[in-house]
């Protein structure tokens, strides 16, 4: 895949060290370290986004809490599709592969990042994948980011937009409580929305005024993948994001979501994950 730039980066290869850091007990030493983590990790997310860019593949970035329904969702999406776009999805979990061997029994190619003890994906990680995906062959491919509400939001991995789910179960005020992941979003899914019959303290208004206040911008749509509910609105998001991709491409442009630094600050200093 890098074979033009020499970033071609198998097992063995080397990395970049995102965080190898010792602890430090001052306040700005450790702003330096987690600076330093960031402007690296944004280099080599501008270098996956390239690649993305330089094959026309749309990129998203899905970020929820466990249990939201993110594989669930990309099942539901892949039916619904039926090749009409081909996809790919890079799955992130601490551990076991799971979730790609869900995606794969749907025919769709899957790579699989287990991140050990982090919370996160990384576009180190990222790039690692990219090498076992047919990327020329794509025109969408997601990255299930691993489940957790603060900080996937401060990782760039080279994607064009982020899509965070907010699940009914979790509640309608969730998007308060976690005003990072939701701020960083493009598009907001309210998700098992066939289970607002059961849980009736859910409200989508408030759901939707919780996050205006938090100053999401993106567009929000309510969708069930049992019942079919609001499936159109999200294929029709994300036939338009295809196609203004392929528009960004020819014209040799690009285009990043929201990143929010914020969410760093809850790493210790010492952060790389391990693979």
């Amino acid at each position: 895949m890098c074979r033009d730039c020499g970033c071609s980066l198998g097992p063995a290869a080397q990395r970049a060290p995102l965080a190898a850091a010792p602890s430090v007990p001052g306040k700005t030493e450790t702003i330096e370290v987690i600076t330093a983590i960031l402007d690296e990790n944004d280099r080599i997310a501008a270098h996956n986004r390239g690649h993305f860019d330089g094959h026309g593949v749309l990129a998203l970035n899905l970020m929820s809490s466990p249990g939201a329904g993110k594989t669930s969702l990309l099942e539901a999406t892949i039916r619904a599709l039926d090749g009409k776009l081909k996809v790919a999805v890079i799955e992130g979990d601490l551990a076991t592969e799971n979730d790609a061997d869900r995606i794969r029994a749907c025919g769709v190619p899957a790579v699989q990042i287990t991140t050990g003890n982090a919370c996160h994906l990384d576009a180190q990680m990222v790039h690692d994948a990219l090498d076992r995906l047919p990327l020329a062959d794509l025109d969408v491919l997601f990255i299930e980011n691993v489940g957790n509400l603060v900080c996937p939001a401060s990782f760039d991995l080279g994607q064009h937009r982020n899509v965070t789910l907010l699940s009914v179960p979790e509640g309608d005020d969730k998007p308060a409580k976690y005003p990072v992941m939701f701020r960083a979003a493009d598009l907001s899914l309210i998700t098992k929305t066939d289970l607002l019959a059961y849980i009736t303290e859910f409200k989508l208004e408030r759901a939707r005024n919780a996050l205006r206040q938090i100053g999401f911008q993106g567009e929000t749509i309510e969708l069930s993948n049992r019942g079919g509910e609001g499936f159109a609105a999200w294929l029709a998001w994300l036939e338009r994001e295809v196609a203004a991709q392929r528009d960004r491409a020819a014209r040799g442009e690009t285009a990043k979501p929201s990143i929010q630094p914020e969410g760093a600050s809850a790493h210790a200093a010492g952060h790389r994950p391990s693979r």
